[in-house]
């Protein structure tokens, strides 16, 4: 698995791909960014029942393409032969240029891409996202299948950049069976949650200015818990001053997801580009109700209660869709109710881990 920054959901879909992969017998390593971390990169790791067999090693990945690209690709290469591995995997835009990379003349190694976003969050017409969007095509002949997680990720990968010529199967994310677990009312002390990247995409401004206003059945300001870190951390608590909702609001770090949900009467996620969220999935496993914006693959997540998605950048209808949780708490539990079935059916790590599985081999048999 070769993968530039270990935090966030594509890092959490890696490990739990390890750990599944582990499970039925297979031998895994990583190849990660020596750069970045958070507190939780070696927590997850070091929880594994099945850790990476052959081992975790980290390298530069800036995150800008340049020559430290050809140094981690070359480290790849050399690993791969090291170990004597038959597939590379790579995660998102720079794992899956240094995983293919590294293939270059070596016909004994398959190699597969999983964009989880990157690349497709850019609009075309951008500058770097055309520049992207031409190295992706030019890495297809070295690729022997792109794994997409979200049906919306193939359709815009094949849309805005070209078709797949080999294996192109959909794979959603999965969550383990522990993570289908109601929490406890009890412990809901704020009235709204947040858990993810403190940055621009993420739609955070957005959400501050609809949390302008909004009052309780009791006629008290709300409260909001965000959980995690990024860099626009104190761009966003400087607004909440600006906006005068700063004493409504605790940013309390990088924290496990179900831990801060625990504490949120409804989990939002005003996101301006996803493609198949894990936040959205825990949430919807806890039976949170859920508050997001109609972006990327979340209908895939909501199923039948997707006209409950709000458009993205639009503060105003965050605001009126929050507001009517906290008027009408009962069927936004409902809600939740549908969607928990719909997710339960669908998203397990054991399914995901079956069909990538399925993938390699279908892979190494057409070499």
């Amino acid at each position: 698995m070769v993968l530039r920054a270990p935090v966030g959901g594509l890092y959490r879909h890696v490990v739990d791909l390890t750990e599944a992969l582990g499970e039925r017998g297979h031998q895994v390593g990583l190849v990660m960014d020596s750069l970045t971390s958070d507190i939780q990169t070696n927590e997850r790791l070091n929880a594994l029942d099945h850790p990476p067999a052959l081992g975790v090693y980290r390298t530069p990945m800036p995150r800008l393409f340049g020559p430290g690209d050809l140094t981690a690709s070359f480290v790849v290469r050399r690993l791969a032969k090291q170990l004597d591995v038959d597939v590379l995997h790579g995660h998102g835009a720079k794992g899956g240029f240094n995983a293919r990379l590294a293939r270059i003349g070596d016909r004994k190694r398959v190699a597969f891409y999983t964009t989880h976003g990157g690349v497709l969050n850019y609009r075309p017409g951008q500058f770097l996202g055309n520049v992207m969007r031409w190295i992706e095509a030019r890495l297809l002949p070295l690729t022997d299948g792109v794994i997409f997680e979200s049906a919306y990720a193939q359709r815009t990968f094949e849309t805005n950049i070209k078709p797949v010529p080999r294996l192109r199967p959909v794979v959603h994310n999965g969550l383990d069976e522990k993570e289908f677990q109601t929490l406890p009312e009890s412990e809901i002390t704020y009235d709204f949650a947040y858990v993810g990247e403190l940055r621009a995409a993420k739609g955070l401004n957005y959400l501050l200015d609809a949390l302008v206003g909004l009052k309780r059945s009791d006629g008290q300001p709300v409260r909001m818990i965000f959980g995690g870190s990024g860099p626009d951390l104190h761009a966003l608590q400087q607004r909440a001053r600006e906006l005068g909702i700063h004493s409504q609001l605790d940013f309390v770090g990088v924290r496990p997801a179900r831990q801060v949900f625990a504490q949120g009467g409804c989990v939002v996620m005003p996101s301006l580009a996803e493609s198949l969220p894990y936040v959205a999935l825990e949430a919807a496993a806890a039976t949170k109700p859920l508050i997001a914006t109609d972006v990327g693959g979340v209908k895939e997540i909501f199923g039948p209660t997707a006209d409950r998605l709000v458009p993205a950048a639009d503060a105003e209808a965050l605001r009126k869709a929050m507001q009517s949780l906290l008027d009408h708490p009962e069927a936004a539990l409902e809600e939740a109710g549908v969607r928990y079935a719909f997710v339960r059916d669908r998203f397990s790590t054991a399914k995901m881990a079956d069909e990538i599985i399925a993938t390699y081999r279908a892979g190494i048999a057409a070499r």
